[in-house]
């Protein structure tokens, strides 16, 4: 008969049978819960953290966030803590990096916490949820002018290999404030990242003082694996706490949900599931609702969650499952082109594919301008012509075009190389729409015919 050893809170097992990646399967367990927190006792006095991924009346799967190398599972003993996975909060996180599992990596004394939570966390009811309705100015014209972000939203950056998405949200870290000037308090989860991508985010927050309200959670490359599923969820618990017991406005950033994904299959594969698309499990969908659905607002509440979420496509391919499942959860994309990259465009914004789904909220004669819309939908359909152009005259020539489609073809080009291309100018909403106007007026009035006269009357600074 299996030993085992019960005591009034905790309960101790000796009875590993299996042991495959991160993963260890013990049995004859009793009164065992789903994620309850695990601790993994050497005979040397070694020990490990670990959570139960999977139980039933006589078994539990377990995994070690630390890896399994060195487990003897005739001697390691398994000590079940009876309590979910937790994190110590405070507002004296901020300017404090921690590694993904909430454990301060600074050298800093450690957090006195004001309390403990679950990281499991929950979305927002939504019947508690307030209506993301204020904009946030980000500087970047692509962003402000056609796809705006909302206070309370949550909006992926789509990105590939080699292309600016980590310098794009530093850019945005440094520049974004609320109507009025107020800045934000930034929770930063880097999952699976590079040392070298860490060093430049650490480089860029100390350099700009953004250090001192940004809450850093690090999961390196090669750190544990499994680490990775929990680093989202100890920054989102962070973040709730400081939105809505601080008041305070949270950016949220997610880098590389790539990462995420890709140890969400490693951990599927050796729990030997059914794989869905392409091997990731079929409930990767419901997982990432699980993060995504925390960012929001909440009904008489002054703090909110807003979050920016970084995703690698492989092969750039934006039908891949984890763009795919994102999208469909999320409440639009902004998209990086390589094409534009290669051209030396910064930020290289792909307007065409990008969108906001909150941005008619977070716009209008309040909160940004009254032509706002006008401009953006003239912008939007005058860069799509010119797009059409372009591959119409690689293969019939520009000598074949009429006169207002070589205007098409100039506004494409000076809307890429001006508009998208602003390097790291911060432009205020003014400027943006200022300087749609300047490009919009190399067309006469006729052809702005998403616009309404009035605000062409008022605002157009071509020919009279």
């Amino acid at each position: 008969m299996a030993r085992k050893k019960f005591s009034l809170i905790e309960k101790e097992y000796r009875t590993i049978s299996y042991v495959t990646g991160p993963l260890l399967f013990v049995e004859n367990v009793h009164g065992v819960s789903f994620n309850e927190m695990v601790e993994v006792i050497f005979d040397n006095g070694g020990r490990r953290s670990g959570q139960v991924l999977e139980c039933t009346e006589n078994y539990a799967v377990i995994q070690v966030f630390e890896g399994t190398e060195g487990v003897d599972v005739k001697r390691t003993r398994i000590r079940f803590k009876e309590e979910v996975a937790k994190i110590d909060v405070s507002g004296e996180m901020l300017g404090r990096i921690f590694s993904g599992r909430g454990a301060p990596i600074d050298g800093g004394p450690p957090i006195i916490p004001e309390q403990r939570l679950d990281v499991t966390g929950a979305p927002i009811n939504p019947f508690a949820r307030a209506q993301p309705q204020d904009f946030i100015q980000t500087g970047i014209s692509a962003i402000d002018g056609l796809n705006t972000l909302v206070r309370g939203q949550k909006l992926p950056i789509f990105s590939g290999a080699g292309l600016p998405a980590n310098e794009l949200v530093a850019q945005i870290i440094r520049q974004a404030k609320v109507r009025g000037g107020e800045e934000f308090a930034i929770v930063f989860a880097a999952m699976g990242i590079t040392h070298r991508e860490a060093a430049f985010f650490r480089r860029e927050f100390q350099m700009t003082g953004a250090l001192e309200r940004v809450v850093f959670f690090l999961n390196l490359a090669d750190d544990p694996t499994v680490e990775r599923l929990l680093t989202p969820r100890c920054a989102l618990t962070v973040a709730e706490y400081l939105a809505f017991e601080k008041d305070m406005h949270v950016l949220v950033i997610l880098t590389d949900m790539t990462n995420y994904c890709e140890a969400l299959r490693e951990i599927s594969t050796a729990r030997e599931e059914v794989p869905g698309r392409r091997g990731y499990p079929g409930y990767m969908y419901t997982d990432l609702a699980t993060i995504y659905e925390r960012a929001g607002r909440i009904k008489e509440k002054e703090g909110s969650i807003t979050q920016l979420v970084i995703l690698t496509m492989p092969d750039d391919d934006i039908t891949h499952p984890i763009p795919d499942l994102t999208g469909y959860i999320t409440e639009g994309q902004i998209v990086l082109s390589r094409h534009l990259h290669r051209r030396g465009v910064y930020p290289p914004i792909d307007v065409l594919p990008s969108l906001s789904r909150l941005m008619n909220l977070g716009i209008g004669e309040e909160k940004t301008r009254e032509d706002h819309r006008n401009v953006a939908d003239q912008l939007y359909a005058s860069y799509a012509e010119g797009r059409d152009l372009r591959r119409l005259v690689s293969i019939i020539g520009e000598e074949a075009l009429t006169e207002t489609d070589r205007k098409y073809l100039k506004f494409a080009e000076e809307f890429e190389d001006r508009f998208i291309g602003q390097g790291d100018e911060d432009r205020s909403i003014e400027d943006t729409l200022e300087l749609s106007w300047e490009l919009l007026s190399v067309f006469p009035k006729e052809e702005l015919k998403r616009i309404k006269r009035e605000y062409i009357e008022k605002f157009y600074k071509g020919k009279k």
